[in-house]
Parts: C-alpha cells; sequence; structure tokens
C-alpha cells in the first residue's frame, strides 16, 4: 500500500473530506467517475482525498486509477488481493481514510457527485448525513427488492431512513471510528446505521439524483451477494437482541412512580 500523501514537515495533515469510493470490475466506469469527483473537489475550497478501493477486480480497474493517480496527487489507490465484498471495501477505506469528514459513492456511474454541495453545506447540523434516490431508476423487480430489504431492516434492526442502501452517504469521522463494523457485503449500510441510531447521533437525510448504469455489470441481485446479505442480517438482527438485555441491565433498574 502507497505512502500517505499530505505530509509537511514529518506531519501528516488532516483533510477535511476523505471519499472513499469502492470499485469491482468497474474499468468501463471509474474513470470518467474518479474525474467527475476530482473536478468537482478541486472547485471546492477544502482540503481533500480520494480514496479508490479495487476490490479484487479482474479487469483493468487498478491501472486506470493508478494511471489517473499521477494528474491527480489527491488519489490513493488501495487494493484487495481478492474480491472480498462490498461492506469490506468500504471498511478498507475508512480504515485508510485521514478526513474529518469521510463520504462515500459507488463508482458505477448512478450518483452525481455534485450532490455531495448539499451534504457539506449542512456538515454543522448533522453528525450522519443519509442520501435517498428520489427517483430510483432501477428495473421494476430491483424496486420490489429494494422496498421489501428496506422493510425487512426496518422491522429488524429499527433503522428508519427512506433509502438504507443509497450509496451516497456523509459521517463525521469521530462518529465513523465509533462504530464496530464487521459486514463484509451489502449489509454494511444497515450496520452502520442501526449503530448509529444507537448512538443517538444526529441524522439528516436528503434527496440525491440517481441514473441508470450505462456500462459495466451490477452484482446486486447476484445469487450469492444476496444469500450474503441476508446472513449478515441475521446475525446483526441476533447481536441487537444479545445486546438489548445487557443495555437495560447497565442503565439499572426503572423508577417506578408512587401509586395514587
Amino acid at each position: 500500500m502507497e505512502e500517505p500523501r499530505g505530509e509537511t514537515a514529518g506531519r501528516v495533515t488532516m483533510p477535511e473530506l476523505s471519499v472513499v469510493l469502492p470499485a469491482y470490475d468497474e474499468e468501463a466506469n471509474i474513470g470518467d467517475t474518479l474525474e467527475e469527483v476530482s473536478r468537482f473537489l478541486e472547485g471546492l475550497a477544502l482540503e481533500h482525498e480520494i480514496l479508490v478501493v479495487d476490490d479484487g477486480s479482474h479487469d483493468r480497474t487498478a491501472a486506470v486509477v493508478a494511471a489517473l493517480a499521477e494528474a491527480h496527487p489527491a488519489v490513493r489507490l488501495l487494493r484487495h488481493p481478492r474480491n472480498l465484498g462490498y461492506g469490506a471495501a468500504l471498511r478498507t477505506g475508512f480504515a485508510a481514510a485521514r478526513g474529518r469528514w469521510i463520504f462515500f459513492m459507488d463508482s458505477d456511474g448512478q450518483f452525481d457527485v455534485r450532490d455531495l454541495a448539499r451534504f457539506l453545506a449542512q456538515r454543522e447540523n448533522a453528525d450522519v448525513l443519509v442520501g435517498y434516490r428520489a427517483r430510483r431508476r432501477d428495473g421494476p423487480l430491483r424496486l420490489l427488492n429494494a422496498a421489501a430489504w428496506n422493510l425487512l431492516v426496518r422491522l429488524l434492526l429499527g433503522v428508519r431512513v427512506r433509502d438504507v442502501d443509497c450509496a451516497f452517504k456523509l459521517y463525521r469521522a469521530d462518529v465513523l471510528r465509533r462504530l464496530t463494523l464487521t459486514s463484509s457485503g451489502a449489509t454494511i449500510n444497515a450496520e452502520m446505521l442501526a449503530q448509529v441510531r444507537r448512538l443517538r447521533c444526529r441524522l439528516v437525510e436528503l434527496p440525491v439524483h440517481h441514473y441508470p448504469r450505462t456500462a459495466g455489470r451490477a452484482t446486486g441481485n447476484d445469487p450469492r451477494v444476496v444469500l450474503r446479505a441476508f446472513r449478515e442480517l441475521a446475525r446483526l438482527w441476533a447481536d441487537l437482541r444479545r445486546a438489548q438485555p445487557r443495555e437495560r441491565l447497565a442503565a439499572g433498574p426503572r423508577r417506578r412512580g408512587r401509586p395514587r
């Protein structure tokens, strides 16, 4: 893994914003996405870094990112030797991020990074800013699956947001460091939001644009990905059930009012 950038007089500076872009076999999209993100961030008056996590791609994703990093010093490439999953890619990016705020977005061209401007404008009023797709540009089956998944996450984990898996979120780094993340697959978003809820963090939801994928292959409906998501969700639910009695015990007995 390459050395951290941004060192001055032997001290590593802390950028205001870290952007994490997970990527798996996104050779056809990552170049345009990275150029758009770089151009947008270079126009902002805040120090930043961009971390692209190549999750064991079989195509030239890593090579495209490495070439662009030569022109954009803020870009860092992190690589998994094999495909570990969406959640694992995010966790790698989060661990390497140095910013005060950490933003993540998919690399497939389905989001517009310019929506981030509205999130940054509200960061003093929130600990976590969560995007929801105002008009989701997916097929009927995927929309149905997403609605069912959102309902299931709400019932099992108590997460009450419009769009759990929307891959457009901004977190305070100190909040993110308090989370104990274990999911390697798509359940990572549900796990993060469930822990944010238990920490009573200030959460703001904002609409974002969404566009259909024009290149590459989506893996969200892959049976192995779906099965892993359900396994991880069941584990999170079981962990939550075990934690609740301990939390009630730590809070002490409830005080009862005097009978009238």
